[in-house]
């Protein structure tokens, strides 16, 4: 495909563009692995609901994983899942304290709150990560009936931004909001890539740091579709059965979604692949640091590559590899990375990066 120069008068071809795309992990196909296991669990017949063989062995995956008793819910998608998790924990007259721009509170059309019918109380957060003192200032209304009242923290990990809380600093947040009667919820849609890039650890920053539900995600780590509601205190999911039916989250042929989790935990593939996705976001910020005109926002500690572009390359950057604008005031831009991305599309990326931006320095 050819494009007109911007003198207008010698036309060019497009820079080669990268395989896979870096707008969204959520843009990769399926781990090979996964999709071996939905073609197994579609032998034969098994009963629905989750009354069959593949959920009872994908519950234990993730109690061996966990090295904890928890509960599981298995949901369709990533919002579903967060909306079950804040049911199961909240009244109306309750609230969700968490980062201006968490997923809940942002980018999920208002789902938490319109079935939870609960308010989210989000509050700004330097690099996306809420604090312990932040916790601490939405208190004073607790126990007077004309304020609603907090009941839930909710933190994600990895954050939108790409940062990452450190298993201290999700402890100290579930220390304070304990002390004051709260639950800590964490939406952990990138949880994969949080764990590998803190050294494997799931349990150090869930269970022992005093989480009491994760929302688990596996669509961004490789799944097709599906992700579990991880019950880590005892206790809270005693009527998630119900709230998962009512809120249309429950799969009916939920074999497949369990199957798949089983593969993607199985032999640590979820590290592996998460982790392969990691290293090629700090390949990508590496190359991309060289490219004049071309400013990182700060560096990638996941899978996430933000940077500020040319506003007059913004365009023609998205039309011919297409990604997300994440703040237009600085036009700044999110790359993401995936199990699937390779060096060679790391080395198209920048290179086509580095041509289009060339006119506009």
């Amino acid at each position: 495909m050819y494009q007109a120069e911007r003198a207008g008068t010698v036309p060019r071809m497009a820079p080669r563009a990268p395989e896979h795309s870096f707008a969204s992990d959520n843009a990769a196909g399926v781990l090979p692995e996964v999709m071996d296991a939905l073609v197994a669990a579609n032998e034969g017949t098994a009963l629905a609901y989750g009354a069959d063989p593949w959920t009872d062995r994908a519950v234990a995956d993730l109690r061996e994983r966990f090295d904890h008793p928890v509960d599981v819910a298995f949901c369709w998608g990533g919002t579903g899942a967060n909306v079950v998790a804040l049911q199961a924990l909240l009244r109306p007259f309750e609230a969700v304290i968490c980062p201006e721009g968490a997923h809940i509170n942002v980018d999920e059309c208002g789902a938490p709150e319109r079935f939870t019918g609960s308010k989210l109380i989000d509050l700004p957060c330097a690099g996306g990560k809420l604090q312990p003192e932040q916790v601490v200032g939405q208190l004073h209304g607790i126990g007077d009936e004309h304020h609603v009242q907090p009941r839930v923290v909710s933190i994600t990990q990895s954050t939108e931004v790409g940062t990452l809380y450190q298993p201290a600093e999700i402890a100290a947040i579930c220390e304070v909001a304990h002390a004051h009667g709260l639950l800590v919820h964490v939406d952990g849609a990138r949880i994969a890539n949080a764990t590998a890039a803190l050294g494997g650890d799931l349990r150090a920053s869930t269970v022992d740091a005093g989480v009491d539900v994760l929302s688990f995600g596996g669509t961004k780590a490789g799944l097709m579709y599906g992700e579990a509601v991880v019950f880590l205190t005892p206790g809270l999911a005693d009527q998630v059965a119900f709230i998962r039916k009512q809120s249309a989250q429950l799969p009916s042929k939920m074999r497949y979604v369990s199957a798949q989790f089983s593969a993607l935990l199985a032999e640590d593939r979820w590290l592996a692949a998460a982790g392969h996705a990691n290293a090629m976001a700090s390949q990508l910020a590496d190359q991309v640091a060289g490219v004049p005109s071309v400013e990182l926002s700060h560096r990638p500690e996941v899978n996430a590559v933000f940077a500020r572009v040319p506003k007059g390359a913004l365009a023609e950057l998205q039309d011919w590899s297409f990604f997300w604008e994440w703040d237009p005031a600085v036009t700044e831009v999110r790359w993401m990375t995936s199990w699937q991305t390779t060096p060679d599309d790391v080395d198209a990326f920048v290179a086509g990066i580095a041509e289009i931006v060339a006119p506009h320095r």
